[in-house]
């Protein structure tokens, strides 16, 4: 007896859900502009070009977050906000946030949000994003995926935040489906630095903050640069010399510092180089450590796993040393040299020493 052929099932693509009606008040994307001693953190300035794709996918408005304790200096901030394409500035001045503290920036960021409903919100995974992101969604019992490395709008119109796993070792795309807004952080120089549009201007939204000092627990005595602020500058160095465990001893960290220093560079190294205790964590290029996107990256000796891939495709140039011509690195990089990175880079070092010392002699 004949049967029939059982219907294939629709595409997910052609199964587009409506959204909950509780979830079709919240509309356009937000970037929360870390804002601190006068600076915007260029962070954000590199998530607005990306929440910038994401509110144009969705036909919503872009629109950035300035908390501080001086009005006139966030309306000044504000114009590098616009500048870097968004639509609109919401503005909360208020004496107690002058400086960042967890209870009353949570406070705040929350009565925004519960006030004017974004669907996506976006933090810099810094120190400071890191700390209010995970306050913020736990106050709105809302999800939060963290260290994202790509964003984008699913078919049916949610955000599909990709991040690595396991170490490192897999990527998996998360999605929150059932709870507004839904956040994501990412690291600096995760992704690229939009253009400015030089005069662009927007609209501001005021938001009274309604905060009072005597209710805060947590106070600022006075504030104390970072001692170590003028160590390691990997994220926004235009040349990137890094080592790994191909260096075979600690004592050959200084072929990749002598290289850098002579092309005017920062180094680093990968992960396995901190666990052993060869170099200081803040050098770490990876996923777990600096994510960087120089103009050019030499990687001397380093393998190339995913973990340490995360970090460094957003690089104009790769350039990678391994003595395997099968290692993972080869397969991103753009330039490979097969060979004994402890021989390869004196060599280098001495010959950009010579090419740099002859320009300067022509100039």
């Amino acid at each position: 007896m004949a049967t029939a052929p059982t219907p294939a099932a629709p595409s997910r693509a052609g199964m587009k859900k409506e959204l909950p009606e509780r979830f079709k008040s919240y509309k356009h994307v937000w970037v929360f502009i870390e804002y601190e001693h006068g600076e915007i953190h260029p962070v954000s300035l590199e998530l607005l070009g990306e929440g910038r794709k994401l509110a144009n996918k969705l036909g919503v408005e872009l629109a950035g977050v300035l908390l501080g304790g001086n009005r006139a200096a966030l309306q000044e901030a504000a114009l590098q906000v616009w500048e870097h394409d968004a639509d609109l500035v919401y503005i909360c001045a208020d004496p107690v946030l002058e400086h960042y503290r967890n209870e009353p920036y949570t406070k705040v960021m929350t009565d925004l949000v519960n006030t004017y409903q974004p669907e996506i919100f976006l933090l810099g995974a810094t120190v400071l994003g890191r700390d209010l992101a995970g306050a913020v969604a736990t106050t709105l019992l809302t999800g939060l995926t963290a260290d994202c490395t790509e964003l984008a709008i699913d078919d049916e119109g949610s955000l599909a935040a990709t991040r690595p796993t396991f170490g490192g070792s897999l990527l998996c795309t998360i999605h929150t489906l059932n709870f507004r807004p839904q956040m994501a952080t990412i690291r600096p120089r995760v992704m690229a630095m939009p253009p400015s549009a030089p005069g662009k201007r927007g609209r501001i939204i005021e938001h009274a903050a309604g905060l009072h000092e005597i209710d805060i627990i947590t106070k600022v005595l006075r504030f104390l640069p970072d001692r170590d602020s003028n160590k390691a500058q990997l994220a926004y160095a235009d040349i990137v010399v890094a080592g790994g465990m191909g260096l075979r001893s600690p004592e050959n960290l200084q072929l990749v510092r002598a290289l850098a220093s002579v092309l005017g560079g920062e180094w680093g190294g990968s992960r396995p180089l901190v666990q052993k205790g060869w170099m200081d964590a803040d050098r770490q290029i990876g996923q777990t450590g600096k994510t960087i996107r120089p103009k050019v990256y030499i990687a001397a000796g380093i393998s190339g796993a995913i973990q340490h891939r995360v970090g460094v495709e957003g690089a104009d140039t790769i350039i990678a040393i391994n003595t395997d011509r099968n290692a993972p690195i080869f397969d991103f990089a753009h330039f490979a040299v097969v060979g004994n990175a402890i021989e390869i880079l004196p060599a280098l070092t001495d010959a950009f020493r010579k090419r740099l010392s002859v320009n300067r002699l022509a100039g």
